[in-house]
C-alpha cells in the first residue's frame, strides 16, 4: 500500500461517557512524522451530572498537545501546573522521564451543560531527549499565527509551515495546523510543509488525487508527492506531521519510547506508585493489564 493511497477511517471507542475517534496508531501506519497518537474528543455535550473527569495518569517519552475546538478543561500535573485550557489555545506538556496529570471540568462549569470537542495528541521525543526533565507550556489562542487566503482561514498550532513559526516550544521538526473554509478552496501543499503529512477531516470533505474523503477520516501523504487538496466550503481540516525519526518507537499504554526495556521500566514504576503525583490528588488510574 503506497503512502499516497493510505486513507485511515476514524475508529470509535468508548471512555466512559465519551466517544473517542482514534486515528493513529493504525495497523498500517504507526506514526506520522513524530506524531504517535491522536484522539478526537467529541463533539459531545457534557451533562450537569457527568462532568469531564480524567483521573491521575502517567506519561513518559513524549509531549502531549491538547487543542480544543469547543469547551474548557482544567489541567493539573505533578510539576505543579494548574492551567485552564480554552478553545483555540494550546497546552503543551513534555513528559520526558515521567509526569502525571489530571484533566477535569473547571469548577465553575461543573453542574452545567456545555459542548466538548477537541484533540488529544502525543508527539514522541527525539531519542536523546526521552529522559529530559518534565515541563509545561500554555500558549493562548491569540499568540498563535493566523492568516486568511481566499475562502480559507489558517492557524499554525505547532511547529513550522507556510513560512510561519508557532511559539509552542517543540523538540523536533514538525507541524500542526487548522484550516477552515467558507467556500471551496484549492490548498497547494507542495513546498510548504516538511516531512510526512497527515490530513484529518474534522468536518466537511476534501478531494485529493481524484478521491473524495469525508469527515471522520485521515489521509496520509508526503511532501514530495502530495497532491493539491480541494477543500469543500464549510470544512475544517487539520494538517500535521514532519520528518520521521530514524529509530522505531514503541507504545505501551501512555508511554512511548525507542526502547522496549524503558517501557517495561515505566510500567513497573507506575505499578509500584513511583511516579511523581499531582499535588493534592490521590486518584490513580491502573495500567490496563492490572484492571480487575
Amino acid at each position: 500500500m503506497s503512502n499516497t493511497d493510505l486513507i485511515i477511517p476514524q475508529r470509535s471507542r468508548d471512555i466512559g461517557d465519551f466517544l473517542v475517534g482514534r486515528f493513529i496508531p493504525f495497523i498500517h501506519k504507526k506514526m506520522v512524522g513524530p506524531f504517535s497518537f491522536i484522539d478526537h474528543m467529541g463533539p459531545v455535550d457534557v451533562k450537569p451530572d457527568r462532568p469531564f473527569d480524567v483521573d491521575q495518569h502517567p506519561h513518559c517519552g513524549l509531549s502531549t498537545l491538547t487543542y480544543l475546538l469547543d469547551g474548557e478543561i482544567m489541567h493539573r500535573d505533578s510539576i505543579g501546573t494548574v492551567q485552564r485550557i480554552k478553545q483555540g489555545s494550546v497546552n503543551w506538556m513534555t513528559a520526558g522521564k515521567g509526569v502525571t496529570h489530571t484533566e477535569r471540568s473547571p469548577d465553575d462549569l461543573r453542574g452545567k451543560s456545555y459542548k466538548m470537542n477537541g484533540f488529544q495528541i502525543w508527539v514522541a521525543l527525539p531519542k536523546e531527549l526521552e529522559e529530559m526533565e518534565p515541563s509545561f507550556h500554555h500558549i493562548p489562542a491569540e499568540d498563535l499565527p493566523t492568516w486568511e487566503d481566499g475562502g480559507a482561514s489558517f492557524k499554525l498550532i505547532a511547529g513550522e509551515g507556510f513560512g510561519k513559526i508557532s511559539p509552542v516550544p517543540v523538540h523536533s521538526e514538525l507541524f500542526m495546523m487548522e484550516i477552515s473554509t467558507t467556500e471551496d478552496y484549492l490548498l497547494e501543499i507542495n513546498g510548504q510543509l516538511k516531512g510526512e503529512i497527515g490530513i484529518l477531516i474534522e468536518t466537511g470533505s476534501i478531494t485529493a488525487c481524484g478521491n473524495t474523503v469525508d469527515a471522520g477520516n485521515m489521509l496520509i501523504s508526503k511532501t514530495d508527492d502530495a497532491c493539491n487538496l480541494q477543500i469543500v466550503g464549510g470544512s475544517r481540516i487539520m494538517l500535521f506531521g514532519g520528518p520521521p525519526f530514524p529509530e522505531r518507537r514503541y507504545i505501551d499504554w501512555n508511554f512511548v519510547s525507542s526502547s522496549k526495556e524503558k517501557l517495561e521500566e515505566a510500567v513497573e514504576r507506575w505499578n509500584n506508585r513511583e511516579f511523581p503525583e499531582v499535588p493534592g490528588d490521590s486518584t490513580y488510574v491502573p495500567h490496563p493489564k492490572n484492571k480487575s
